[in-house]
């Protein structure tokens, strides 16, 4: 695949908003053959555009009462260790590196403010390397995509 165009484009934010969303439906809101969507489908699936399909779930409606967008500061020595740590605890749902103010941001959720100050006290303080956990409580989600 060379290019994502306009139509590509179309599809993806389709696929956003449903990703259960059948070809045929697709083809008839952009007006084309139902071959077409399924062919560029395949395409931005092989070109890796289309990684995988995923839901989203409510947290609340699961008992996760305690959302977090979780920053961590971590020695350079330690960083891609605490890292991957990170990735195998299953209350941590998000983790990427990044520069700025914290060089691990991770989305942590968990019941309630207790289990927080534990996660972050028991598990991720513990981690060698770890000098400084800066957790923002979500409010409320406006937008997720």
């Amino acid at each position: 695949m060379q290019m994502v165009d306009e139509r590509d484009i179309k599809i993806i934010d389709i696929l956003e908003e449903n990703a259960r969303t059948p070809h045929t439906k697709i083809a008839a809101r952009l007006g084309v053959a139902e071959s077409t969507i399924r062919k560029r489908i395949k395409a931005l699936e092989k070109a890796g555009v289309i990684e995988r399909y995923t839901i989203v779930v409510n947290p609340a409606k699961l008992g996760y009462n305690s959302i977090s967008i979780v920053g961590l500061d971590v020695e350079s020595t330690h960083f891609l260790d605490v890292a991957i740590r990170m990735t195998e605890f299953p209350e941590v749902k998000f983790v990427a590196t990044s520069t700025g103010d914290h060089t691990i941001m991770t989305e942590i959720w968990l019941k309630d403010g207790r289990a927080l100050g534990e996660f972050i006290t028991e598990k991720i303080g513990k981690l060698e390397g770890v000098h400084r956990v800066c957790p923002a409580v979500i409010m409320e989600k406006l937008k997720v995509r």
